[in-house]
């Protein structure tokens, strides 16, 4: 019969466990985390589906994050008013405040957009021709313009679009939707993440964080290289039969260790993760095979280019995700703030040529290839970044390649699937495309996250969870749903 000194034992067994997943590092997958805390009470899975508020077509997310600030008027803005003021300062900004103001308060010249605008689609929805493939999607888009975020630096400002706050520890998006709902595939994570190949964004691994909330709904990264979730190989010279006689070991001592105390530590939290791991051995690898997507799917995607094979795959990979049933995926483009971001301070033109050349094919494959497999409906698509541009440069000259400042006016994101409402609009810029037109407060990012938590069934008043002595939100003072934007 086991005794209580067996705890020590037990834990040097886990710790020099060497069955590949003894170190492993998958906190944003445990199935188990939330154990009852009364001994004899079932263990709750926290990544069991959960009902919807109400009911809503989507039942996955995919959050395209386009790391470095994407200019609003070279992309989905049409304002020709910059053309003509091109080289001059901007006529008349009264009531403008914060970095906005000090900025105007300096030299500085308008820059008219060097790209081509055309409308498309039966909604008539202006684009740039930075985005042909994108074009041909149009009417399947509802736009959002002139959101303000909190901070226009880029650090806080990343946090405040993925969590809901410009401060770290709060939950991401990803966080909240998962443990609002859990996932249908009990073999994979729920929030699963695919970063930039060339690198990582901003802030790291916080922006797809779980904060406060439980360790279950952290995203878990998918690698572009090697074991597509990092030590989730079995080492060759050991056996699934082998591998399973010493995972039902583990669970027996488990048990034995959680029958005689009336709480539960983390480290038992994270070991009920072994069961998952061991069935994600075969659906991790299977998920990132995509050798046997036909040539029409690698085209649609542009998987064969090199300019778009990057963000190509990352998207392929979201829809087979949504295939398998995976909740929610945070896609991002971008790279710390560099020449792989969108932080185009400096020759916008030649930025946004080769941002949006990376990604407007694979995303336009998304929606087409979502849409052809009936899979749009219960899929919903955001575009996101972390903050607009300026439509205007620091400096009395704009040169032959000038760039763009910071905005944190003039967010502009767009989203589709689901019940989104195709081709309708949410806000508005002025002339210059500098901020919000109209009178009232502009949108916040609040009014987003409530409108996102909507689209996928959930009250952002009723997804809640208390931590330090308070109910904490997403929205946290709550957010107004943009019900312009809702079929």
């Amino acid at each position: 019969m086991l005794t209580e000194p067996l705890c020590q034992t037990r834990r040097d067994f886990l710790h020099r466990s060497w069955n590949g997943i003894g170190a492993l590092g998958l906190s944003g997958i445990l199935a188990d985390d939330l154990l009852a805390k009364t001994i004899g009470q079932p263990k709750t899975n926290s990544l069991e589906p959960q009902k919807q508020h109400f009911p809503r077509k989507a039942k996955h997310c995919i959050f395209l994050f386009m790391q470095g600030g994407v200019s609003q008027m070279d992309s989905f803005e049409y304002k020709p008013r910059l053309r003509e003021l091109h080289g001059k300062p901007i006529p008349g900004t009264p009531g403008v405040s914060g970095e906005l103001q000090g900025r105007l308060s300096f030299a500085h010249s308008c820059v008219g957009s060097p790209f081509k605008f055309a409308q498309h689609g039966k909604s008539g929805r202006w684009m740039s021709e930075l985005f042909p493939n994108l074009a041909t999607q149009a009417d399947k888009l509802a736009f959002i313009h002139g959101i303000k975020t909190d901070n226009q630096n880029h650090g806080p400002s990343t946090y405040h679009v993925t969590t809901g706050s410009q401060f770290p520890g709060s939950p991401s998006v990803g966080s909240w939707i998962q443990y609002g709902l859990g996932t249908e595939n009990q073999s994979m994570p729920g929030y699963v993440v695919i970063q930039d190949p060339r690198g990582a964004p901003c802030n790291g691994a916080a922006v797809w964080a779980n904060g406060y909330l439980p360790a279950a709904y952290q995203g878990t990264l998918l690698r572009d290289q090697g074991s597509p979730i990092l030590n989730l190989n079995r080492p060759h010279s050991l056996t699934e039969a082998e591998q399973r006689r010493e995972f039902d070991a583990i669970k027996n001592l488990n048990k034995h260790h959680l029958a005689k105390r009336s709480s539960v530590s983390e480290l038992e939290a994270r070991i009920s993760a072994y069961e998952l791991a061991f069935r994600m051995q075969t659906a991790a690898p299977e998920i990132v095979d995509i050798s046997d997507e036909p040539g029409h799917i690698r085209d649609l995607y542009g998987l064969d280019n090199g300019k778009t094979a990057g963000f190509g795959r990352q998207c392929l990979l979201a829809r087979r995700l949504v295939e398998r049933g995976v909740r929610y995926s945070l896609l991002v483009h971008g790279v710390q703030i560099g020449s792989h971001s969108w932080d185009d301070h400096g020759n916008v033109k030649g930025g946004m040529i080769k941002h949006c050349g990376e990604v407007d094919k694979p995303v336009a494959g998304l929606l087409k290839d979502l849409s052809q497999r009936g899979l749009l409906d219960e899929t919903l698509i955001v575009w996101a970044s972390e903050m607009g541009r300026t439509p205007f440069v620091n400096s009395s000259n704009p040169g032959k390649t000038p760039g763009r400042e910071h905005n944190s006016y003039g967010l502009c994101m767009w989203m589709a699937g689901g019940n989104v409402k195709p081709g309708s609009t949410a806000g508005a810029t002025d002339e210059y495309s500098l901020r919000s037109a109209g009178e009232g407060e502009p949108i916040r990012v609040r009014d987003v996250h409530a409108t996102i938590l909507n689209l996928m069934g959930m009250r952002d008043t009723e997804l809640t969870y208390q931590h330090a002595g308070r109910i904490r939100k997403l929205t946290d003072i709550g957010g107004k749903v943009l019900n312009e934007l809702i079929a």
